[in-house]
């Protein structure tokens, strides 16, 4: 993927932690083939981040906007990286 790939970062708020979005995030990074990570931050949101090729990152960032049927997004935020060549996606 060198030359391809992009990272961004996503802060999601709202109701999205205790609704599946982390275990969900996980599941269509590894079905897209998306290298990063997601967790839950101390303020309520989730955060994560997606590396990998742009339409793939792209698609998990949309759903991040509306997440799993339980959550309740209110705000996404999204930052460019610079891609770190990480492998496998986490839930941290």
């Amino acid at each position: 993927m060198p030359g391809t790939t992009v990272r961004r970062r996503v802060l999601v708020s709202g109701q999205v932690q205790g609704v599946y979005f982390r275990d969900t995030c996980q599941y269509l990074a590894h079905e897209a083939g998306l290298a990063g990570w997601v967790r839950n931050l101390p303020d309520g949101r989730v955060e994560a981040c997606f590396e990998g090729l742009p339409a793939a990152v792209d698609r998990l960032v949309a759903w991040c906007r509306v997440g799993p049927r339980q959550a309740e997004v209110q705000a996404v935020e999204v930052l460019t990286e610079a891609p770190r060549q990480e492998r496998g996606f986490r839930v941290r």
